[in-house]
């Protein structure tokens, strides 16, 4: 009679061997660098990859029980939310402009991520780092799609909401997140996985999620905190592949350095142009702020960062190039951020204000060097103009950098009363940036930032009104067609917050809602 043998349980090690190694193949009826063609062309040498190793050994199988647990307590709080009316718990409707920032500016990048992860991992002829992008690939939609509905119920009160993936497409400040995908996502396999992998994910990742569920969770959001939440411990894995990634690719030839480097001074810099929204979203549009911008960087940043890079230093790399221009960045970018969407809420898809004189005391605290002297009597200006019933709107255009898409709004770094223009001549055209890092960043790659979809070109050339309107119409208005275009609702989705739907609505539901009768 056979005895019944008890099986062996597979260590974690030989577990993760069977789900992840032992599904690769070799090729035979083609060649493999027909079934990787991209994996070559950017320089980069692997010698050996079985020398890839993911930290968590995460399987497939393991992913989704972990997963799925998370969405169980994530959508508990959301519905618990809606249900009671949390919307209403808010410290401030102005909150809601941010949620309507984020939705439009970041949820359709999350998207493009868990397609960008899905088409290179499968150009990685490494079993071990093709599941560990599949796994990226899904956190990705997954959180797009949490995200979504988290401030979906947001929707059902409050204007300015809908229609987000066409917004991403055409509204003019969309294209600067945008135009960062689209950079990341037409590069080659490394290049993506530096750009988006490592300087995104590891080296600025925190600045945009750490404020932001902070911010949520100190305004009253709970639906946007608990995505955030959610959502961390995701990021955690990212990061660490970003990491992984970089040092996998440096240890395997030392060719790859300077080619790392780079990329590493390409998108730092890329990624931080991009945080000037989340500066932004600091400094103005949280009625009750965490820190200021400046605070997260040098924790986030000059502290974190700066430890990472320091461990890199054994591996050649130096810290990203201009650091010591963002170093007197700080003290400016979202006072400068803020000013324009303040000039420019006729054209934005979310409302605007000056912040109160409390408020602009709290920035003088955090900003003691800056904002008294150069912002402070601007905003005021505006503010008292704005009560006497000239509200200032900026109707002209502005330029935009090739490279960043941002409106030539920053200032020399070390003149804060001059506007910093720096330009290219390339095929006889020239080409306008905001700064020397994008100015480089097109220096090097001409034929790729000179086909730039910039919205203030589009709007002068007639690409952005629908079919059938006419600019060259007796008394054609361009704004309000270009709005049209955009399918922002001229006064309900924008102009100024002070007299909105949303302010009023806001007040008059969270009356009812705590009053005694």
């Amino acid at each position: 009679m056979d005895m019944n043998v008890a099986k062996k349980k597979l260590s974690l090690k030989e577990r993760y061997a069977l789900m992840t190694r032992d599904l690769d193949w070799e090729t035979t009826y083609q060649p493999k660098e027909k079934v990787f063609p991209y994996v070559e062309y950017e320089g980069i040498k692997i010698h050996d990859w079985n020398k890839w190793e993911d930290p968590f050994r995460l399987t497939m199988d393991a992913y989704w029980k972990y997963q799925a647990e998370k969405e169980k307590k994530l959508y508990a709080i959301i519905d618990a939310f809606a249900q009671n009316n949390g919307h209403l718990g808010l410290t401030d409707a102005r909150y809601i402009n941010t949620l309507k920032l984020f939705l439009n500016g970041i949820s359709p990048l999350e998207y493009m991520a868990h397609r960008g992860f899905a088409h290179v991992g499968r150009q990685f002829p490494g079993v071990g780092t093709r599941v560990a992008c599949l796994m990226q690939s899904l956190d990705e939609i997954r959180h797009s799609q949490t995200q979504i509905h988290s401030m979906s119920n947001y929707n059902k009160y409050y204007n300015g909401l809908h229609s987000f993936p066409q917004m991403l497409q055409r509204v003019w400040y969309m294209s600067v997140p945008r135009s960062f995908f689209d950079d990341a996502v037409t590069a080659g396999p490394f290049e993506f996985m530096v750009a988006i992998g490592f300087s995104f994910e590891y080296v600025l990742t925190n600045l945009l999620f750490v404020p932001f569920v902070s911010g949520a969770a100190y305004n009253g959001d709970m639906g946007a905190m608990t995505f955030g939440f959610s959502a961390q411990s995701d990021e955690a894995r990212h990061m660490t592949l970003g990491l992984e990634v970089i040092k996998f690719i440096l240890e395997q030839d030392p060719d790859n350095l300077p080619i790392v480097q780079r990329w590493i001074d390409k998108w730092t810099w890329r990624g931080y142009r991009v945080l000037t929204l989340v500066g932004m979203m600091m400094d103005y549009m949280l009625p009750k702020r965490v820190m200021s911008w400046k605070e997260a960087w040098e924790v986030y940043f000059e502290q974190n960062g700066g430890a990472l890079f320091k461990d890199l230093e054994r591996y050649g790399i130096r810290p990203p190039k201009w650091l010591d221009q963002i170093e007197k960045d700080k003290d400016h970018i979202s006072h400068q951020a803020w000013a324009t969407f303040y000039q420019y809420s006729a054209a934005s898809n979310f409302h605007g204000w000056m912040p109160s004189a409390e408020e602009m005391d709290w920035l003088s605290a955090k900003y003691p060097n800056s904002f008294d002297k150069y912002y402070r009597p601007r905003f005021e200006h505006w503010r008292d103009e704005a009560a006497k019933g000239n509200r200032h709107y900026n109707t002209t255009l502005p330029m935009l950098c090739q490279t960043c898409q941002i409106p030539m709004i920053f200032t020399e770094p070390d003149d804060p009363t001059q506007i910093c223009y720096r330009e290219s001549t390339y095929h006889g055209m020239k080409f306008h940036f905001c700064s020397d890092g994008c100015k480089d960043i097109f220096d090097h790659e001409p034929e790729k930032y000179q086909q730039s979809w910039l919205p203030v070109h589009q709007i002068y050339q007639g690409n952005c009104f629908n079919p059938g309107v006419d600019p060259t119409a007796e008394g054609f208005q361009p704004l309000p067609a270009v709005l049209d275009y955009y399918n922002v609702q001229m006064g309900r989705d924008n102009m100024d917050f002070e007299g909105s739907e949303d302010q009023k609505n806001f007040a008059a539901w969270r009356g009812q809602a705590t009053s005694n009768t």
